[in-house]
């Protein structure tokens, strides 16, 4: 069976989120117009003929393949002064791509009357994947810091230290007993003292040679005594004698004063995420509070007349799954939701829920495209926003955005279909919370993929996986508009533009709540 028009093998029409399918229009229109150029010029080829999803087809599509379109419009190694000047001040062009080479460049205007390159040439302005979380990342540091606050213990989970946590006694703080038992003096046998030692008690007498007492764990061992015999290793005569079961060690089971620190060593760096585990440290290296970084705020817009909030879909209705979704991922990211409103497709809605906004970031869902009732961008040339990314080169979530509304606030705008939403927070939400919060960058980390992974021509792609022995296994369900995979996914997979083959090395995106610790900032 042939793909539909308009689709890509493998692809059906409801796996394309709004922009991409505009994309594929618009490819399709650019191939039918270079098709009558070629007749026209009598220079059309036999192979060219074929159409490009034709799996008889031997090279790649015409469609997807910059060495096939076009190189005034497409290809920065064959941009040339004489054809025309690169067109400036195009609100979809990021501002980043004149200082980066990496970047496309966005060419010549096409000639008057040329839709289809047009909208090819405006398809592949968008910004590519690393530059857009590189672009995200630096509009948040361009936003003026924040002071630090004193937070207690008990609240502090989840925020990014503002100063390293440095230890304020030795850990432990005195010689302590790791096991019950006795502690005992020079070699066995031992007379055993009827006072027992226990934790949180005053230090013990010390010890002669010869004598043992019953210690307790955590609790302070006597002075002199040279090792814990554990309960279990030992036992006592009708004389109430101790004798040892095995040799004893001198040194054994006690935990020596600051074994684990000293007094002014750092124990866990500034940006450091507070873990549970951190709660723990800091609380046994005599913390009350800890300095913190205050959560960025993010409210969320959820766009659309078509969402329901309850019951079964019906009559073209379907239910909201970002509403329930975003809060918490934006909390694992290290946000505050301050609150999420559902606004419909009503601009005037729209245009008041952001200029009343004071949030740090705005999330909204959905109508970033360029249909009747999206009215993301033209809410944000309303009031004046700087946008900074116009569309991105990934698979799912081109149609993205990142825009400045304020000297101090940002907006996001998520495709609506659910793994495209998945895919704006790692490409934009993510490096900018990360960077307001305060919290470190990640470190890289890359598995081997178990199987090949087909790719997009131009663009990377983000693929939910697991971790399975080592290895980054591929799920299925990963449509724009599917959560099946990434419900039971450890990380999303990046693809680069052409695919991967098996045992390729991929870097990973743990999800927030996946694989703790890794790829995490280290202490």
């Amino acid at each position: 069976m042939t793909a539909a028009r308009g689709t890509r093998d493998g692809h059906d029409a409801e796996d394309l989120d709004v922009e991409e399918a505009l994309a594929l229009v618009r490819e399709d229109g650019a191939r039918t117009h270079a098709a009558g150029l070629a007749r026209a010029n009598g220079a059309a080829h036999p192979a060219d003929s074929r159409a490009p999803d034709d799996p008889t087809h031997d090279g790649p599509p015409i469609h997807d393949n910059p060495i096939h379109d076009n190189p005034i419009h497409d290809n920065p190694v064959h941009d040339n002064p004489v054809h025309g000047t690169p067109v400036h001040g195009n609100a979809a062009h990021d501002d980043s791509a004149h200082d980066n080479p990496a970047h496309d460049n966005p060419g010549p205007t096409p000639p008057h009357g040329d839709t289809a390159a047009a909208g090819k040439h405006e398809h592949h302005t968008a910004t590519p994947w690393p530059e857009a979380r590189a672009v995200a990342a630096r509009a948040a540091r361009s936003v003026p810091g924040r002071e630090p606050v004193s937070v207690r213990l008990g609240n502090a989970f989840g925020l990014a230290l503002a100063a390293p946590l440095i230890a304020l006694t030795d850990l432990p703080s005195f010689d302590t007993s790791a096991m019950d038992g006795w502690a005992v003096a020079g070699p066995g046998p031992w007379a055993v003292r009827g006072a027992g030692a226990l934790a949180g008690h005053a230090e013990p007498e010390p010890l002669g040679d010869g004598e043992a007492v019953p210690i307790a764990t955590g609790a302070r061992v006597p002075r002199d005594a040279t090792a814990v015999l554990r309960t279990e290793h030992g036992r006592t005569d009708d004389m109430g004698r101790l004798h040892a079961l095995r040799e004893v060690v001198p040194g054994q089971d006690i935990r020596p004063r600051a074994q684990e620190c000293r007094r002014g060593e750092r124990l866990v760096s500034a940006g450091s995420t507070v873990t549970p585990a951190v709660l723990g440290l800091a609380a046994a290296a005599g913390y009350d509070t800890v300095s913190a970084v205050v959560r960025p705020r993010v409210e969320v817009l959820v766009l659309g007349d078509e969402l329901l909030t309850e019951g079964l879909p019906h009559e073209g209705l379907i239910r909201d799954a970002l509403g329930p979704m975003l809060p918490s991922w934006l909390e694992a990211l290290g946000a505050e939701v301050a609150e999420m409103r559902r606004l419909g497709d009503d601009a005037s809605a729209l245009y008041g829920a952001v200029t009343s906004s004071d949030a740090d970031l705005i999330v909204t869902t959905g109508g970033t495209a360029a249909g009747p009732v999206d009215h993301v961008h033209p809410t944000l040339r309303r009031i004046g926003a700087e946008l900074l990314v116009h569309g991105v080169k990934v698979r799912p979530g081109h149609p993205m955005l990142l825009a400045r509304t304020r000297e101090n606030q940002h907006l996001v705008g998520l495709p609506g279909n659910p793994l495209a939403a998945v895919s704006g927070l790692f490409t934009l939400v993510e490096p900018l919370l990360r960077v307001l919060a305060g919290r470190v960058s990640p470190q890289p980390y890359e598995l081997p993929v178990a199987e090949s992974v087909q790719g997009h021509p131009l663009d990377t792609r983000l693929i939910p996986v697991t971790v399975r022995a080592g290895r980054a296994v591929p799920l299925h369900f990963n449509g724009p508009a599917m959560l099946r995979g990434i419900a039971a996914a450890d990380a999303l997979a990046v693809v680069p533009p052409g695919g991967t083959r098996p045992g390729q090395e991929l870097e990973l995106l743990p999800l927030p709540w996946a694989l703790a610790g890794i790829g995490a900032g280290r202490a």
